[in-house]
């Protein structure tokens, strides 16, 4: 063992050492299985199914008004190829019937001949839903829209592509209630899809998924539960408080209101 050992030339037999396991190829790499990795994971994970739940009420809505749509298409053509115009067959005695009838108008035979304000006023109604539709997140509410949907596109079809021409066409409706209206199919999907507005709007449901009201609901935590959260917390700090900020703790829980 030498007697005496230079403090320099150990710590450049060390720099060269470090330097070496630098450029050495045998580094040993990171591992890649690590928490964060999986934290990562888990995060994406959510993220794509938070992504695919907010898309899922407009996929609905669109799904409900494509079929609709559909239907009611195929039913108008099938009424035109079988049925004969104001020739009644009887489905379920004088209660339900079928009959062709070529309507130039709305609902009732009203307004005859204006079949145009009709089509400007289901091209707004289009217009409107694709609008709202960019803020949906409920389910009913998006089976709703989409009956409207489909119904007022079914009938605009009409409305635009039947005779006798552009803006003008006549609307088929070949379901007879009991003598007292015609209709067809698109005529059931705007029906059923006031009735669903009205009890989603009454119950209170609304078209982001919340409902007013509700204990659940985010705007009530925010505007009501603020107050009652800070003063919870107070409560909970000032129960864990070390024994010997008794005094200060005391203090604390005099000066909260009972």
């Amino acid at each position: 063992m030498p007697d005496h050992v230079d403090p320099a030339s150990c710590v450049e037999e060390a720099a060269g050492d470090v330097g070496d396991a630098v450029n050495s190829d045998n580094v040993v790499p990171l591992s890649t299985d690590n928490p964060f990795s999986a934290m990562d994971e888990a995060m994406t994970t959510q993220a794509v199914s938070g992504r695919r739940s907010e898309r899922l009420p407009v996929i609905v809505l669109w799904l409900v008004a494509v079929i609709v749509i559909v239907v009611d298409q195929v039913s108008k053509q099938w009424a035109l190829f079988v049925l004969s115009d104001g020739r009644h067959t009887a489905l379920l005695g004088r209660a339900l019937g079928l009959v062709l009838v070529r309507n130039p108008g709305a609902a009732f035979s009203f307004a005859t001949g204006q079949t145009w304000i009709f089509a400007l006023i289901a091209s707004f109604v289009v217009a409107v839903i694709i609008r709202v539709s960019r803020n949906l997140a409920s389910r009913s509410w998006a089976v709703a829209l989409g009956l409207v949907l489909g119904g007022a596109v079914g009938n605009l079809i009409d409305r635009l592509l039947r005779e006798p021409g552009f803006l003008r066409g006549h609307v088929i409706d070949f379901i007879d209630y009991g003598g007292y209206f015609v209709g067809n199919v698109a005529d059931i999907a705007i029906v059923l899809a006031a009735v669903g507005i009205i009890i989603l709007s009454l119950g209170g449901w609304e078209i982001d998924g919340t409902r007013a009201g509700a204990p659940g609901n985010p705007e009530a935590e925010v505007t009501d539960g603020s107050t009652s959260s800070a003063r919870r917390k107070d409560r909970a700090e000032a129960s864990f408080e070390p024994a010997g900020s008794s005094g200060a703790s005391g203090r604390a829980a005099s000066a909260e209101p009972q």
